[in-house]
């Protein structure tokens, strides 16, 4: 039992190290400047001057390109990794203020995070290396293999119902103003709060519904065996822009991720970490 406590207390303290923290509000900036890029991209897809990616992966790219970006690269990965330590310690010992199924919910939250920041931070650092490839085609390509294999195309179906319900919950999330709960509000002034929780509620719901799109996809790739649909972030994107209306609907669409990159700036300052 007294190991256990020690094991608790060794977290616990590693948790609450200043520079995690220092780290991963470093990591929050970075994860704006991503999806800020990543707004960038939606729009030039949006009106047909893209041919990088429409994901995160080609929001790296584009900026390993710009002067000095391989050395904010490198400090973006440094952040995101952080964020992924921070977010291993709430799934394991966080989430004390929260009881029964919320406290669930959010661990299992948690480690998700743990999944993105991990890769993203990684992904980050092959674009460094130069040896980051073509990440929907990679993902295409793990669709046929799976589509392959006895009850693969179930397995892939499942994975885009789940990813299109997390979408749907991310875009309640916003609109329900839960993310205010991770925020330290009581040192906002009225309109930093007011600001903030705009670009949050913008933010989370346009997020989710590239997020729901992504999925849908991906159900539709599983069910008509057409492994090109489930190219992820991009192939969502570049749907929604052949619909109606496609570039000005995927043009709010870019000024909603957007407003998610600017809330991160504010997340660096008053999330609660």
């Amino acid at each position: 039992m007294s190991v256990t406590r020690s094991a608790g207390a060794t977290a616990a303290q590693a948790k609450n190290s200043r520079w995690l923290e220092l780290l991963t509000r470093v990591g929050f900036i970075g994860y704006g400047i991503v999806h800020l890029l990543l707004a960038w991209l939606a729009l030039q897809i949006a009106f047909g001057k893209s041919g990088e990616e429409g994901n995160q992966n080609g929001a790296l790219r584009t900026l390993s390109e710009q002067p000095l970006g391989k050395f904010v690269l490198v400090a973006i990965a440094i952040g995101l990794f952080a964020m992924a330590i921070w977010q291993a310690f709430q799934a394991v010992i966080g989430h004390q203020s929260k009881t029964g199924k919320e406290r669930i919910f959010e661990r299992i939250a948690s480690v998700v995070r743990v999944i993105v920041f991990t890769w993203l931070g990684w992904t980050a650092i092959k674009v460094v290396r130069d040896a980051s490839a073509n990440s929907s085609q990679q993902q295409q390509q793990l669709t046929e293999k799976l589509m392959a294999s006895d009850g693969g195309r179930w397995l892939v179906g499942l994975a885009g119902l789940v990813l299109a319900a997390i979408g749907v919950g991310m875009v309640i999330y916003g609109l329900k103003k839960k993310f205010e709960r991770n925020l330290k509000t009581g040192e906002m002034s009225r309109k930093t709060q007011q600001l903030t929780r705009r670009l949050g509620m913008v933010g989370y719901a346009a997020r989710g519904a590239v997020f729901a799109i992504t999925g849908l996809l991906i159900v539709i790739a599983a069910v008509k065996y057409d492994p090109e649909k489930a190219r992820g972030l991009d192939a969502a994107l570049r749907t929604l822009r052949d619909q109606p209306y496609g570039p000005w609907l995927l043009s709010l669409m870019a000024l909603g991720i957007a407003a998610f990159g600017v809330y991160c700036f504010f997340q660096s300052r008053y999330r609660k970490v």
